[in-house]
């Protein structure tokens, strides 16, 4: 079973920024591409965005596009979620996630589409973000 080791939530003011990480422990990452989750209270589970293991192509939820960014550090095993002019609405658990697809699957289809539903295969526990004055 792989691991998650996520880092980097806290309480920030409004407009502030952070920066999380997650380093994967035991999980091959040829055909699991690295994505961000967030769940606040009371709503469901949203996808964020995903990074393609095989060709570093990125994909972003609409409700984050052009405030977070997603980038992977391979040597390291690590995925950060770069998180910009956050809002009180970005207050949350954020988790790291990885998905499975086939090698002969289209990641470019697949992946948007994992995001509008949530899903993925495997998940870490979390982090809290905290957006307050």
């Amino acid at each position: 079973q792989p691991q998650f080791v996520e880092s980097g939530g806290r309480l920030v003011q409004p407009g502030g920024s952070l920066r999380l990480s997650c380093t994967t422990v035991g999980i091959t990452l040829d055909y699991y591409h690295l994505g961000w989750f967030r769940q606040a209270p009371g709503k469901e589970r949203e996808g964020l965005a995903f990074i393609s293991s095989s060709d570093g192509s990125t994909y972003y939820a609409d409700s984050v596009k052009g405030r977070f960014t997603v980038s992977r550090d391979s040597a390291k095993n690590t995925v950060y979620l770069q998180l910009d002019n956050l809002k009180s609405d970005d207050t949350a658990v954020y988790q790291c996630a990885a998905a499975y697809v086939a090698p002969w699957e289209n990641i470019r289809r697949l992946l948007p589409g994992y995001l509008k539903s949530a899903k993925a295969d495997f998940w870490g526990r979390g982090t809290q973000v905290t957006i307050s004055s």
